[in-house]
């Protein structure tokens, strides 16, 4: 299944991963190319996944989740977008953004109304925070909720939000107090067809395409109180409980993206020849596999220390954002290799690595640049030495 090191992670996390590879070999990669190619997101299966016991894989057995912890969560997601990245992304945005926020913020009530939809696959679910001006500055949103009576009423956009066309559950952040900045922010929990929501235009992208993208518009929404996710004026709380975790699984996309390339590149080494022999047997080109395969370990060992770390309730934030900037950046690097590797045909459609390369990018830039990234991890660095 995979030409690399044995992490001696113990049966359980082995037999989940050989779960995965199958299902996803089986019932995902044969689709990848024509999810791309239709940017259409994949409904049939949302309940398979859900099957699998794979949507609530953070979640414990109370609400149907598997209780496995985020390891078994960045398998799952390393697993999946090996064979889809778009899958992969949206499978993230679900299992992480959505179920793991509510099971770590919502109240018994919210749980158990929310969560075993959400965990079955019945229920497609979705985070939304970024707006068409405010993205890394989540406190300049200008999503605003008013109280009057017993309910908030919305007004406002959000842009960007993944899985947003599909989404039967949304958990979205709000300005509930303007002038209190980070501290007048409130989570609430949405649901498609509640009066003056709607989703607008379906955004066309480069890659993470059939990971379904757009904009949320909020028009006089009335939403009950009880749709608050924590409490009022703690959004910020919410979105921070979740943020390390958030982006160490998302860190697990890139590295399914890189075993990708291996994927394509090993076996196309063999079966390639020039000058009467496998271009495998240039040592330029074993050099090229030599880089890939070094750069894969690296990062696939930094994600399961931060993935572990996750489980002990010892994860810093300067790892969880120092994991996702290596794996995205080292991810777009490999795709390039791997196009570089194939040479033309590596370039045309007929291979996935182009694929590969558009749907490594977004991680770079979604859920945080690397830009952003950089900065926190220094300021972490500089203020833990202070």
């Amino acid at each position: 299944m995979n030409a690399g090191l044995d992490y001696q992670l113990g049966e359980t996390y082995d037999l989940l991963r050989d779960s995965v590879y199958q299902f996803a070999r089986s019932e995902i990669a044969p689709l990848a190319a024509h999810i791309d190619e239709s940017n259409t997101f994949p409904h049939g299966l949302w309940k398979k996944l859900g099957d699998m016991g794979l949507l609530g894989i953070t979640v414990s057995e109370e609400y149907g989740g598997a209780n496995m912890g985020y390891l078994a969560h960045a398998i799952a997601m390393e697993e999946i977008s090996r064979a889809s990245a778009s899958v992969g992304l949206s499978y993230g945005a679900h299992s992480n953004l959505c179920v793991n926020q509510i099971y770590l913020n919502g109240n018994n009530e919210q749980k158990s109304k929310y969560l075993p939809k959400l965990i079955s696959g019945e229920y497609i679910g979705a985070l939304a925070m970024s707006e068409a001006n405010s993205g890394s500055d989540v406190v300049s949103m200008q999503l605003h909720a008013q109280l009057v009576g017993d309910n908030y009423i919305l007004n406002g956009t959000k842009m960007w939000i993944t899985n947003g066309p599909d989404a039967d559950v949304l958990v979205v952040y709000a300005k509930t107090d303007k002038q209190a900045g980070s501290k007048g922010i409130t989570a609430f929990l949405i649901e498609k067809g509640m009066a003056g929501f709607k989703t607008a235009q379906k955004l066309d992208k480069l890659g993470m395409r059939g990971s379904n993208t757009c904009e949320l518009v909020f028009e006089e929404c009335e939403v009950p109180v009880e749709q608050v996710l924590g409490e009022v004026n703690q959004g910020t709380k919410v979105l921070m409980s979740g943020l390390d975790y958030e982006r160490t699984i998302l860190a697990a996309g890139p590295v399914g993206i890189m075993q990708a390339c291996m994927d394509v590149v090993l076996p196309y080494v063999h079966e390639r020849k020039q000058f009467n022999q496998a271009i495998g047997e240039f040592q330029f080109i074993q050099g090229k596999l030599a880089d890939m395969y070094t750069e894969l370990s690296a990062c696939r060992s930094y994600l399961y220390t931060v993935a572990r770390a996750c489980d002990n309730g010892k994860v810093s934030r300067k790892d969880a954002a120092g994991v996702i900037l290596y794996t995205a950046e080292r991810a777009t690097q490999m795709a390039l290799q791997a196009i570089q590797t194939l040479g033309g045909n590596g370039y045309i459609n007929e291979y996935p690595t182009g694929r590969l390369l558009r749907d490594a990018k977004l991680y770079e830039i979604g859920a945080g640049t690397s830009e952003i990234r950089r900065m926190l991890i220094g300021r972490e660095l500089f203020n833990e030495t202070a």
